[in-house]
């Protein structure tokens, strides 16, 4: 199964998840059944709004990071609109 960086988007509480995986629909399992002190647990309405392909673990965790650092949900809705920033993020961190 190949890495990826997921964005998550709750209606319910207007905020994004960001995480990584390399199996998303086990780890969408896991924050539809988190419990309520986990932060994807203080909703039930949680989408996808977002997947990023990755290479390794290692570009995953990087880009991860890179969008968590940004704090913005501009930046991320950018990510959507602008698909160029996801490739020059891909470029920059190819581990």
């Amino acid at each position: 199964m190949e890495n990826c960086v997921y964005i998550l988007f709750s209606p319910k509480l207007n905020r994004f998840y960001t995480g990584q995986t390399s199996n998303l629909s086990e780890r969408m399992e896991f924050h539809r059944n988190s419990e309520s002190s986990k932060f994807t647990g203080k909703a039930d309405d949680w989408e996808t709004f977002l997947e990023i392909p990755c290479q390794s673990k290692k570009q995953a965790l990087a880009i991860e990071t890179h969008i968590k650092t940004m704090k913005s949900s501009i930046y991320i809705k950018n990510l959507k609109k602008y698909p160029e920033i996801i490739d020059r993020l891909k470029v920059k961190y190819n581990c």
